[in-house]
């Protein structure tokens, strides 16, 4: 049996929320969609694009650290087929103040580029199409 189609939240811990914010908010032009503060220890924030499929929260929980990515191959990978479009998401992440970085895996430089957030956590923006089954 298969996960029926619905809404994914990719969360993760942090140390620094409000440092996250320009990366993806500034760079990725995604939307604050939600915030909380003090929630049983945990403060968070949640971006994406209102009603779209998925959105990423990111929590501090108050006396707790989260540290770093543990490696340089924890991807979020962005498939944009039209060349304008990905060209325009690369120059808002540049213009945002980030620059690309050498993937660990050499795949994601050839038809992408690779930008790290201030958590070490990296976001491929992949111009090319989702193929189903890869």
């Amino acid at each position: 049996m298969t996960i029926p189609t619905s809404k994914l939240r990719v969360a993760r811990p942090t140390d620094d929320i409000k440092a996250l914010l320009p990366f993806y908010r500034d760079g990725l032009g995604l939307q604050v969609l939600g915030e909380f503060e003090d929630h049983e220890g945990f403060d968070g924030l949640m971006l994406g694009v209102p009603q779209g499929p998925y959105h990423f929260e990111f929590t501090h929980h108050r006396g707790h650290g989260a540290g770093r990515a543990p490696t340089q191959d924890n991807l979020v990978v962005f498939y944009i087929p039209d060349h304008a479009a990905w060209q325009a998401a690369v120059e808002r992440m540049r213009q945002a103040g980030f620059e690309a970085v050498p993937s660990r895996n050499p795949y994601w430089d050839r038809e992408g580029l690779t930008f790290e957030d201030p958590d070490g956590y990296r976001v491929v923006l992949q111009h090319g199409a989702w193929k189903d089954g890869l």
